[in-house]
């Protein structure tokens, strides 16, 4: 247990284009070397990208993809009298949404070729539509939940 005072969560400000946090949380997340103003770009663009492909609004199909790709279980290591036990858990809301922004970004950065604008439109688009390398990844995580089930009584 840490010493130190908990932190504080000040949260985000909405962005000004779709007026939602959670966009501004996923910009955050994809920033590298603090240039914020590139990513928010980059994630304007596959907006639009996203828009015409689905054939939605960009901001539904967007909270839909990180919906498909928000995992409910996973696997902490628990060590029991020498032996290490993979313990399935529950996830708070807070990590899930954290988890599947960063898998999302992951699997865009992952594919070859194209901008990232487009990269990144075309995953979220197949976490949409419930393909693609994030949800595949969610579903491995509850595949092996499932699989150390019967060692859920270690838990706590």
């Amino acid at each position: 247990m840490g010493r130190k005072k908990k932190t504080i969560d000040r949260g985000h400000l909405p962005d000004t284009k779709y007026n939602s946090v959670i966009v501004t949380k996923f910009v955050c997340r994809m920033m590298l070397q603090g240039k914020k103003s590139i990513n928010t770009r980059i994630m304007y663009d596959a907006m639009e990208i996203m828009e015409k492909k689905a054939g939605a609004p960009a901001l539904d199909v967007f909270n839909k993809a990180i919906e498909n790709a928000k995992p409910l279980v996973e696997v902490k290591s628990r060590r029991v009298g020498g032996a290490t036990y993979q313990v399935p858990i529950e996830i708070r809301d807070i990590r899930r949404e954290a988890l599947s922004m960063r898998w999302l970004i992951t699997a865009a950065r992952n594919r070859s070729g194209k901008a990232m604008a487009d990269k990144l439109a075309d995953e979220l688009v197949d976490a949409f539509n419930n393909t693609g390398t994030a949800v595949k990844k969610k579903e491995d995580t509850h595949k092996m939940a499932e699989a150390n089930k019967a060692f859920a009584h270690y838990r706590w």
